[in-house]
């Protein structure tokens, strides 16, 4: 239902402008005084039909509000559901000549534009009667209703596309299966050129993926280059075993004596201990940084040596001490590695990347259990559209074997794969349709919000 909003001088002026917008059955639903005028809130007859079934309407007695089951105003006086007056205007008492009460004219508000009265020229200076524009509930019905729009238009959008252009329809629908998000998925294939077959049409897609993927290679690791790196992610994603396979991916290729290894997990039983039985192994120093000027301290110590691995504490992404991690790498010089566990959803990776953004040492990610992911394409999706360069990928728990550079090929391949017939997980019919809609509202909606 499109509500809208009209201003003038004076409410005969405002309902002039409703009228010649919305035409003379229009649905007056609030009017206010403003500062210089008054505001009128109104639809068109045919939008509340949208809301109002015929035989409700029909039902309704003469005189009263035929949308008072919706809408009220401040005053009480419109009539709520079930045609029940909310709170009754008390009449005059019956005059001794016998002649009955004046029933209260309904209000302005909430009424059709053919059964308003204009009521006299009032001075400016006059206090205009506030009105509720839309009660919290009936927006919520709006809501509701739109969705429900929405969702017949994209049945019909989605019809429409895959007659026209069937090719472009079908990569659409893979790319959703295979766990793309809508958005990636929109901007991949914005610039499709229309003759191709679908088989062209994905080896096209992925090209484009290819180019816009940013990976290290032999000639950029950073195991040879040098430097101080931490490790940083959310729980469970594998840090402390990661900072072991490029630890020793370091000792293997200039020795042990070119490594030192840092913790700043001192919260963790264990997590300590852990890390110092795997610089043993490597023939490592290990040493323990409390806080910040405990991290400089020590950095300051290791200054001349090759490489500097920091296994941090694994919080929770929305976890208010992840700002102060930030800030504690920020003022030590120190390079950042966002450790992306390939087994998460999309919209995890997504919230895991944003509350690590704040890290201008950022350098890229890694990603972690590859084998243990049924799709890449979630993950290759956020690496993508953050701009994050790829700098290792691990798929096991083996020290170091486990832990490989960037292979696109096998990436993006396993990113692309289809879904089998036979999967739960595959769309069907206009779901895919469905599914780009509500992404399309949900983007719309937090503008919105964001604009507010």
């Amino acid at each position: 239902m499109n509500v809208r909003k009209f201003i003038a001088a004076t409410a005969r002026d405002a309902l002039r402008k409703v009228k010649e917008t919305l035409g003379p059955d229009a649905i007056i639903l609030s009017n206010r005084g403003i500062p210089g005028g008054v505001e009128i809130m109104a639809v068109a007859a045919q939008d509340m039909e949208m809301i109002i079934p015929t035989g409700e309407r029909d039902a309704l007695p003469r005189g009263k509000d035929s949308a008072g089951h919706l809408f009220e105003t401040s005053k009480g006086r419109a009539a709520v559901a079930g045609g029940q007056p909310r709170a009754q205007v008390a009449a005059p008492a019956q005059s001794a000549q016998g002649v009955p009460p004046t029933r209260p004219a309904p209000p302005l508000a909430a009424r059709p534009l053919s059964q308003v009265n204009l009521p006299p020229p009032q001075p400016r200076s006059a206090p205009q009667p506030e009105a509720e524009v839309v009660p919290a509930a009936v927006m919520d019905e709006i809501r509701s209703l739109r969705r429900i729009v929405e969702q017949h238009l994209a049945g019909f959008a989605w019809g429409e596309s895959a007659r026209v252009e069937p090719v472009k329809t079908e990569i659409l629908r893979q790319l959703l299966d295979a766990g793309f998000s809508p958005q990636f998925a929109r901007e991949l294939l914005a610039e499709l050129p229309r003759d191709l077959g679908v088989g062209q049409a994905l080896a096209w897609v992925r090209g484009g993926a290819d180019r816009a993927m940013l990976t290290t290679n032999s000639e950029t690791d950073i195991v040879d280059r040098g430097g101080i790196y931490a490790l940083v992610g959310p729980t469970g994603v594998g840090k402390t075993t990661t900072t072991a396979k490029l630890a020793a991916r370091c000792v293997l290729r200039h020795g042990a004596r070119k490594l030192a290894l840092v913790t700043t997990d001192g919260y963790r039983i264990g997590a300590h201990e852990q890390l110092r039985i795997y610089g043993r192994i490597l023939g490592v120093s290990v040493h323990l940084a409390k806080d910040a000027e405990d991290l400089r301290a020590t950095l300051q110590d290791l200054q001349h040596t090759h490489m500097v691995l920091i296994d941090t504490m694994g919080m929770s992404q929305r976890d208010r001490l992840v700002r102060e991690q930030v800030a504690m790498f920020g003022d030590n010089d120190v390079k950042s590695l966002l450790v992306l566990s390939a087994t998460s959803r999309g919209d995890t990776l997504d919230d895991v990347v944003k509350a690590y953004s704040g890290l201008q040492s950022l350098a890229g990610c890694i990603l972690t259990k590859v084998d243990e992911a049924a799709s890449l394409a979630a993950s290759v999706d956020v690496i993508i559209r953050h701009r994050l360069r790829l700098y290792y990928v691990s798929n096991g728990q083996r020290v170091p074997e486990d832990l490989h550079l960037p292979n696109r090929p096998y990436l993006l391949h396993r990113a692309f794969k289809d879904l089998p017939e036979s999967s739960p997980h595959r769309l069907a019919g206009v779901e895919p349709g469905l599914m780009m809609a509500s992404a399309a509202s949900s983007v719309a909606s937090a503008g919105g919000a964001h604009r507010g």
